[in-house]
């Protein structure tokens, strides 16, 4: 992948050289390899680059054969030799970029409807006047924007765009959407002013600087439902999938997977060896040292199936703090999960001798992967059970009941929206409210709102518009860039999703069982004991480490004198929250982490 970056003024300035060379330049990560500048009075681009395809060739930014086209480009466009075959027009490179200028010169923006793959890119046209962002469908990548009056700026990341803003602040409404989601969901950030492009959205730039956004792909709000079989369902994922494999592999560097010894990540190393017949596959997993959540022994059982060389790392409490404040830097926010610095971990893992690593992220939140949804129906229903009573017994559950808590908080949520959010938040509504003193002055609530379908379709649609775009892809995208390695995720193939929501809610989760359609395909793949066994997820132990390592440096960065959480949130209601966790009374790690990694980004951001 790559960074990209640019300015385009309306103040009758031309764009600073220095100013563009500045915002590139916090983008070096993204793009070791090479970087390039080009500007035309008040309209400038900058690209980092990260060469995948095409390396000897495919400069950025790149100029159309009309002359009045110019781009900036993140990703990989996975169908671009498909493309090139189709395109009158005169090539002057064999990489994927010059085919985004083809297409936009024969088809327009609309062109984007062609492509399959992962992507942001800008595209101006001199002729027209306007500037061109657009977003991939499931929002694999990122693409962030400020606009005022006089300039409109836009970047693969949020530091990026920092110098062209000068002195910056916390977006306060968005504190209550970062205490529901561990992060803050499109189009808002944590930075007042920055925005980010939605998944599947263009947003144009017009000659007098208005900007306006709209989807160009959605997930179907009602999906048609296929009338299939079960064993019908089994297969279309399984052909679907093992063509998104096959398109994830197209590079001129090595790829390799990650293998966590889950199902996801153990489906797609299976097929990728199938794909290569087993050569040269090179595999990574973390550990974490605590048996209750290690799965590398499950990861090198199928590296020995599969036939991989297989790498590991283990992470540790001191990774944690030693790497928190830097990486907090990278992802431009809060660490949203513990994983985050694992990932990190495992990145720069894979990074020694591969470019561009495979993972199985999204089959969770297309196919119904966690527990919660089992409850998805009760979630609906559940309105009618007393809130108070819930929150009353919620508050008396011992530490050892902590799944338990989970379930009794989220259903004792007022509105069916909030229940389906409340499975993820680590706060509820009226913990947030007493925390920072009122009510959300706006609501985000559109994706649990807008899908239709059965329960369980409905939470789906919610959780890949927020869960998965706004937490765990920018977490991929992050992490995987601050080691400067290209992550693709192939559940992610827009094929894939469209089918994955066109399919009946019983093969996913059926006779219990979550994931179904997907572990029926793993099966056809793998050993039964590595598909039925339980889920675990890429977990860290940190409910220890905070009674242990960690303790003493929660305590003093959420209730020191200088601290922005104690003095921004109510400083006694966190006070208790760590007391009842140290005591081992209630295990309180997933609000102690929301809260301390809040601290940490500030202080990175605003450098005390």
């Amino acid at each position: 992948m790559c960074g990209v970056a640019g300015i385009r003024r309306f103040d009758g300035e031309p764009v600073d050289a220095e100013l563009l060379a500045e915002m590139a330049k916090r983008l070096h990560h993204r793009g070791p390899d090479d970087s390039g500048f080009w500007s035309d009075g008040p309209v400038g681009f900058a690209h980092t680059r990260l060469s995948i395809i095409d390396l000897a060739g495919s400069p950025q930014p790149m100029e159309g054969a009309s002359g009045h086209t110019h781009i900036t480009f993140n990703g990989e466009i996975l169908n671009y030799r498909e493309l090139r075959a189709e395109l009158s027009y005169p090539f002057r490179t064999k990489g994927d970029t010059e085919v985004l200028l083809a297409l936009y010169e024969e088809h327009g923006v609309r062109g984007v409807a062609k492509l399959r793959g992962q992507f942001a890119y800008a595209l101006h046209d001199s002729k027209t006047g306007e500037t061109h962002l657009v977003r991939d469908r499931l929002g694999i990548l990122p693409l962030y924007y400020y606009a005022t009056a006089d300039v409109f700026a836009f970047a693969s990341e949020i530091k990026a765009l920092l110098p062209v803003i000068g002195a910056h602040r916390v977006d306060g409404a968005s504190l209550h959407d970062y205490l529901a989601h561990r992060s803050v969901p499109a189009p808002y950030t944590l930075i007042e002013g920055v925005r980010k492009v939605p998944q599947g959205h263009h947003l144009v730039v017009t000659a007098d600087g208005a900007v306006r956004t709209e989807p160009y792909w959605e997930l179907p709000k009602a999906p048609d439902v296929l009338d299939v079989s079960p064993e019908e369902a089994v297969r279309l994922v399984d052909e679907a999938l093992t063509a998104s494999v096959r398109d994830a592999l197209i590079a001129d560097v090595p790829v390799g997977a990650y293998l966590s010894g889950g199902v996801d990540s153990s489906l797609i190393t299976a097929l990728v060896a199938r794909e290569r017949d087993g050569a040269g596959l090179h595999t990574f997993s973390a550990g974490f040292g605590d048996e209750r959540v290690d799965e590398t022994t499950w990861a090198r059982k199928v590296a020995g199936i599969v036939g991989s060389e297989h790498h590991e790392v283990v992470v540790t409490a001191d990774d944690f703090r030693d790497s928190w404040a830097k990486l907090s830097w990278h992802r431009d926010a809060p660490l949203s999960e513990p994983a985050d610095v694992a990932v990190f971990r495992l990145a720069e893992l894979a990074r020694r001798d591969v470019k561009v690593v495979l993972s199985g992220e999204g089959s969770d939140e297309l196919f119904g992967g966690y527990p919660k949804y089992r409850f998805a129906k009760a979630t609906k229903l559940a309105g009618a059970l007393p809130g108070a009573a819930l929150r009353r017994l919620e508050g008396a559950l011992p530490a050892s009941k902590a799944r338990l808590g989970v379930v009794v908080r989220a259903l004792g949520e007022p509105s069916y929206a909030e229940r389906m959010r409340g499975w993820f938040a680590p706060f509820t509504t009226s913990e947030r409210d007493a925390l920072l003193g009122g009510p959300a002055t706006r609501s985000v609530l559109g994706p649990y709102q807008d899908g239709g379908g059965d329960a369980l379709s409905r939470m789906l649609y919610a959780d890949s518009h927020t869960w998965l775009a706004d937490n765990l892809l920018e977490r991929g995208d992050r992490m995987s860039m601050a080691a400067s390695l290209e992550l693709r995720p192939p559940f992610l193939d827009h094929r894939v999703a469209e089918l994955a929501f066109s399919l009946p809610s019983d093969v996913k989760v059926r006779g219990g069982k979550t994931k179904w359609v997907v572990k029926e395909v793993a099966r056809k793949h793998l050993p039964a004991d590595v598909v039925d066994r339980p889920k675990s997820g890429f977990k860290v132990p940190l409910d220890a480490w905070f009674r242990d390592g960690l303790r003493d440096m929660a305590f003093d960065l959420l209730t020191g004198p200088s601290s922005f959480v104690g003095g921004t949130l109510d400083r006694a209601a966190v006070a208790k929250l760590l007391d009842g966790h140290a005591t081992g009374a209630r295990n309180e790690q997933p609000r102690i982490w929301t809260l301390l990694s809040l601290e940490v980004w500030h202080r990175e951001m605003t450098g005390h």
